[in-house]
């Protein structure tokens, strides 16, 4: 008897220390709680993964219907926290992509729950603990308040700021502000004078970073090295017509080094936009980008944006604002698929010589 309870407590000890000197990286993760299991990460075998990122269903259909994306053939599909996690490659390179949001139930709900901040930011974080990513690019439509940047144009942006974080003020007459205002006083009609909304002052931004302090900034540039990669990109070619008979006045650009607005608000206004631009200097108008750069930036991985004109933020244009939404992603998608072809299959830049097809 002695002798078996004394086997019993051996078993149970090796079962401990088994337990606790095991190595999480070894381990794959539970369905329960797929990221409890430390350092553990989806690796491609030629390579680490390209990080693509959508907002919602137009975005992700143009690349759908490009047919450049193929689906692993063994794992094409991962789920995690309600978000479709595509697994394959475009041209030789590994790439992971996904939408900040669910496809059905953002269509369902008019798309809105699959745009903001907050989704874009669990999302980039998630692809980031689960795969083996080298950086993020992220794609999509966004309002043009600057006049030079036209419908159907791309915009790729060298900073981005999240410019929904603000300080309300309580009244007209506040001390002078260490940051930008806006006086809504300003904006009265007939005539400028207080009101009670008074006035909002724009905020810094507290980014986190390992073995770093925490830090206080107001502009989240994109990664250098990848910006300065993408201003090499060579005969990006960008839809101008809808349909044979409706097409846009001017050939769409590619312009580059521009600052980006995020914000979780479809901005629809004229005047708040030529307030953004004319103190901030800021020329596209979105709901992700600065979340999708902040993320990475945490995670010290290269992070680059391309955003397709659909609007004017408040500012008239003939033709409807949805072809116009597939035209300006499709546009974007162009870029983006021009820069990711600058790498080969196991991350490494190389000449810009892909040619992708037309969207």
């Amino acid at each position: 008897m002695m002798m078996m309870m004394m086997m019993m407590g051996n078993t149970l000890l090796l079962l401990f220390l088994a337990c606790f000197f095991i190595n999480p990286a070894s381990a794959p993760p539970t369905m329960d709680a797929p990221l409890h299991s430390i350092n553990y990460h989806h690796r491609h075998p030629d390579g680490q993964f390209l990080g693509l990122l959508m907002a919602y269903p137009t975005e992700e259909r143009v690349l759908q219907s490009s047919g450049v994306f193929v689906p692993d053939p063994l794992t094409p599909l991962f789920h995690l926290a309600g978000r479709r996690f595509n697994i394959g490659k475009i041209g030789n390179v590994p790439v992971v992509y996904v939408m900040s949001g669910e496809q059905m139930f953002c269509e369902a709900m008019m798309v809105t729950p699959c745009i903001g901040q907050v989704n874009a930011a669990i999302t980039v974080q998630i692809l980031v603990d689960t795969f083996d990513i080298l950086g993020v690019v992220h794609y999509g439509t966004a309002g043009s308040i600057n006049s030079s940047l036209s419908l159907g144009d791309v915009s790729v942006p060298a900073s981005v700021a999240l410019t929904s974080s603000w300080k309300w003020l309580q009244d007209f007459k506040s001390e002078a502000a260490q940051s930008p205002e806006l006086k809504f006083g300003d904006y009265n009609l007939p005539r400028q004078g207080p009101n009670l909304l008074a006035a909002v002052e724009f905020t810094p931004t507290q980014v986190y970073s390992n073995g770093l302090p925490m830090k206080e900034t107001f502009w989240l540039p994109v990664d250098p090295k990848w910006f300065d990669l993408a201003t090499q990109l060579q005969n990006v070619q960008l839809e101008q017509c809808l349909n044979k008979t409706d097409c846009l006045p001017e050939t769409p650009k590619v312009v580059y080094g521009l600052l980006g607005a995020t914000a979780d608000v479809f901005l629809d206004n004229v005047a708040y936009g030529q307030y953004l631009f004319q103190t901030f200097n800021i020329s596209t108008v979105d709901e992700e980008s600065a979340a999708v750069i902040m993320v990475c930036s945490s995670n010290e991985i290269p992070g680059i944006v391309f955003r397709g004109i659909s609007d004017m933020a408040g500012g008239e244009h003939k033709l409807l604002s949805g072809s116009l939404s597939s035209l300006a992603a499709s546009n974007a998608l162009s870029a983006a698929l021009k820069f990711i072809g600058m790498f080969d299959d196991e991350g490494q830049q190389t000449e810009p010589q892909q040619q992708w097809p037309l969207i």
